[in-house]
């Protein structure tokens, strides 16, 4: 189980939070962390589960273990109450901030965040993470008027959504650390379940991150 650093400060709700609740133990069970679950009505309605390693890596072999391990969690605890394409990816370059390790991995870098409670008025912030301090996120402001802190000191507990910010920056540094997929790494690994014809297929998402679609019908 991931310790009290670790835990996501951002989290679902609703039929998501019923899916996280499934799927996070087996993904923790294998060494993995969750990022996110998401719920849309893309293809009718498709479940996108995003994990990564502990590091912030996560290649298409990845995907396919993880997407083997759940879906058989799925199959048996049935928490989406219709049919569902279910899509297991990593993060990608613009990630989501999920973690207080997160603020400190990416310190230095530009991120959006928003908060689920106002701070002076303000809910929205983006500038550069400077890390993390007493329990809020500290992010450096671009363009401050004069007279206003130049510094935003964000709750964590207050977090409700957070991400970084595509820049030419990141993505030289994603590729040094190994967490922006490499344009070669495929691999191919069709799996077929004898309940509710669960066929897992490698393919890369709409930005061009790792993926696993699966479809339940």
């Amino acid at each position: 189980m991931a310790n009290e650093r670790d835990k996501r400060l951002i989290t679902e709700t609703g039929v998501a939070a019923r899916v996280a609740a499934v799927v996070e133990p087996a993904i923790e069970d294998l060494g993995f962390n969750l990022v996110r679950v998401k719920i849309t009505a893309e293809n009718g309605c498709t479940v996108q589960i995003m994990a990564e390693r502990p590091d912030g890596t996560m290649s298409v072999n990845d995907c396919a273990t993880v997407s083997r391990a759940i879906s058989p969690v799925l199959d048996l605890e049935d928490p989406v109450p219709q049919a569902y394409h279910l899509e297991m990816s990593s993060p990608g370059i613009d990630r989501p901030l999920v973690r207080a390790s997160d603020f400190e991995r990416w310190a230095g870098y530009e991120a959006k965040v928003e908060l689920a409670v106002p701070q002076d008025g303000r809910k929205r912030f983006r500038g550069i993470i400077r890390g993390i301090e007493d329990g809020h996120a500290v992010i450096d402001l671009p363009d401050v008027k004069e007279g206003l802190d130049p510094v935003a000191r964000l709750p964590l507990s207050d977090l409700f959504a957070a991400h970084l910010v595509l820049t030419d920056d990141l993505i030289r540094e994603s590729l040094r650390r190994g967490s922006a997929p490499a344009a070669d790494d495929e691999d191919e690994d069709d799996t077929d379940h004898d309940n509710d014809d669960m066929v897992v297929e490698p393919a890369p998402d709409a930005r061009g991150h790792d993926a696993q679609k699966s479809t339940k019908e």
